[in-house]
């Protein structure tokens, strides 16, 4: 475009520039302010807003069944046994009130009409975000004994509301496939992930069935089917069964009550575990709060005064000690926290946070009435929780001394960095990346090939340790993991601080064999357990090196795979060329590591990213915990996925 082009354009901005979006325009505009993204996540956010509605039928007390298919053509059918989207007139636009709730944002009834008392679909965007995304979607509606049936394109009604069938059930039956002009990555949607998502509702809804089917390949159709009458104690059952730890007492803790207007409720299950981690998830109105909010802070301020209270009224804490911390009383930890209100307040449109202060303060009182009982009338169960918690306070305060006593070393030292670390010439976080190499030879050929602008290397030898079985204080001074911490210079624990991070990308480079798979897994351990926010802010990357070169004439190609190497043999023809097999880094000189490896014109590099963070809770400790026959089961079932070089 030329200047004057662009001059022009500036000086004819009037109101006939403005724009006005109207109906559901704006969320084929911009569908990322309403579900977050167009990939698989935004792609399967649609089934969880029409499940979410069937749920808003059962939290009302009208619903005990959903069923959820994915149709042949990832087609997907969600049906209740609810109430039935009401058919009747809307006295403001003059639609049937279910047009209206497909076809006009904020419009529902979860807005104080009397139709819920209790809601997650907050904002009354659902159903018509669901159609506005979709390439068509139909609407059935069971009500009063006729069966209603409307149909929509990408947002607009292509068919009158119209009467079909008498019928003698209640309920909503919604079909739709999604927009591949939206949802350009892919409209497939994976099972497993809707799995998860759907097991997590029947937990937190006790007694509603939620049955899941895959009917793709009508040939070997895929069904299960979820219903939990213990509801959320069954949750923390089943998640500390699949984490494969050792539980501290055998019970689950279950502790609920209600706001004294009734407006809200509260429900606390909770259980001790061996393991050195917390797992905390909470849902405010059956949507899970990944960012926490009131809800959860009123239940670790409430645990943690409960257990300091009851510590030193039994003495377990003398008068010279110190108080426990939160994270020494929350250390080996499962525990799921549900609240349900009447006019939840989220920070976001994707609900991650909750804002309401009255939740922090119902949770506070929950846990620091009943929980306090608990302790009381289970003197048993108190010391083995005590015994956990004190063992976490004295790792905290060696983990201290370890910390005072690394700080002083490197003062005496006077070695601010470790002494292995080739560092990048550039200050700025957002261009420098450092590359934490298996091995002295790679590392060599890594700081013989890398751009010393932004590229800094780190070598790693031998065998780490494997955090999952370490507390905070076997780290500091750990002679492996130290110079990466150092390096990084961001710190460890609660001493985390992200503004300090002095990489912006830190790759993990290692051979394509199991010893590299296994250093992969430890430092992600490390990472994941030690320095979670480098993990969410998209900070660790995995290298990609080659597996293949191969050589026609003078001219060298490179293979990531079998089937990229059988593509390229194939290109240069049936004979003529040489193929390099690389079994380690090392293999590589420093120019071809940077051509393939290292260069980020040319490299291939995977992000690493935590969708589900109980999944991978789960993951980290079934890999890399004590017990080796959950450990043989995970990757019995996985092995399909993996290719091993062995």
């Amino acid at each position: 475009m030329e200047l004057n082009e662009i001059t022009q354009a500036s000086q004819n901005y009037d109101e006939n520039q403005i724009q006005v979006l109207e109906g559901l325009e704006a969320v084929r505009k911009r569908p990322g302010m309403y579900i977050a993204s167009t990939g698989p996540k935004g792609l399967h956010h649609l089934v969880y807003e029409i499940v979410d509605n069937a749920i808003d039928e059962a939290l009302a007390g009208f619903c005990d069944r959903i069923d959820v298919e994915i149709l042949p053509g990832d087609i997907v059918c969600v049906t209740d046994n609810g109430r039935g989207i009401p058919v009747g007139i809307e006295h403001k636009t003059g639609l049937p009130a279910v047009t209206v709730v497909f076809t006009i944002l904020h419009a529902g009834g979860k807005f104080g009409g009397g139709g819920y008392k209790v809601s997650g679909g907050l904002h009354g965007v659902g159903a018509s975000v669901v159609n506005a995304l979709s390439e068509w979607l139909e609407v059935e509606v069971y009500h009063e004994g006729t069966t209603y049936y409307q149909k929509f394109e990408r947002g607009h009604a292509v068919t009158e509301l119209m009467e079909k069938c008498a019928t003698d059930r209640t309920g909503t039956r919604v079909r739709f496939k999604p927009d591949p002009e939206i949802f350009r990555e892919s409209t497939v949607f994976d099972f497993e992930t809707l799995q998860t998502r759907l097991r997590e509702q029947a937990f937190l809804n006790a007694g509603v069935n939620i049955c899941l089917s895959d009917k793709r390949n009508p040939a070997e159709p895929v069904e299960d089917s979820f219903c939990y009458h213990g509801g959320i104690s069954s949750f923390v059952e089943y998640i500390n069964k699949k984490r494969a730890v050792e539980l501290i007492h055998p019970d689950v803790m279950y502790f609920s009550c209600a706001a004294a207007d009734g407006n809200s409720t509260a429900e606390v299950a909770m259980q001790y575990t061996d393991s050195y981690t917390e797992l905390m998830l909470s849902f405010a109105n059956n949507i899970h709060t990944t960012d926490g909010g009131t809800h959860e802070e009123g239940f670790k301020r409430a645990l943690t005064r409960v257990m300091n209270d009851y510590a030193r009224k039994y003495n377990i804490l003398k008068d010279n000690d110190k108080n426990l911390s939160g994270d020494d009383v929350r250390e080996g930890l499962t525990v799921i926290i549900s609240v349900k209100l009447k006019d939840a307040q989220f920070e976001s449109q994707t609900k991650g946070r909750l804002g309401n202060t009255e939740m922090g303060t119902l949770v506070n009182g929950l846990i620091g009435d009943k929980f306090a009982a608990y302790l009381e009338e289970n003197p048993a169960t108190a010391r083995a929780i005590f015994d956990k918690a004190l063992a976490a306070a004295r790792a905290r305060e060696a983990a201290r001394k370890a910390r005072e006593l690394v700080r002083r070393k490197s003062v005496l030292e006077n070695a601010a960095l470790p002494g292995k670390l080739a560092d990048c010439q550039s200050r700025d976080p957002e261009e420098t990346e450092i590359y934490i190499v298996e091995g002295d030879s790679a590392g060599g050929s890594a700081k013989g090939g890398r751009d010393r602008k932004f590229q800094a290397i780190l070598p790693l030898w031998g065998k780490m340790l494997n955090v999952e079985k370490a507390r905070l204080d076997k780290v500091y001074g750990n002679e492996k993991l130290m110079p990466v911490v150092t390096a990084l210079g961001c710190g460890i624990g609660d001493e985390f601080d992200l503004s300090k991070l002095r990489y912006g990308k830190i790759i993990i480079m290692a051979d394509a064999d199991v010893d590299g798979s296994h250093i992969r897994t430890l430092l992600l351990t490390f990472f994941f357990r030690f320095m979670k926010p480098l993990v969410e802010e998209g900070h660790i990357y995995l290298a990609q090196p080659p597996l293949f070169r191969i050589t026609k004439g003078n001219k060298h190609h490179y293979a990531y795979t079998d089937g990229e190497r059988d593509r390229i043999m194939e290109e240069l023809g049936g004979q003529g060329y040489e193929i390099q097999r690389y079994k380690g880094l090392g293999e590589m000189d420093a120019e071809q590591l940077w051509e393939t490896t290292m260069n980020p014109e040319t490299r291939i590099m995977l992000r690493v990213e935590v969708e589900d963070a109980a999944a991978a809770d789960e993951a980290f400790t079934v890999l890399m915990g004590d017990k080796v026959e959950p450990r043989r089961e995970f990757i019995e079932k996985n092995a399909r996925y993996a290719e091993l070089d062995v």
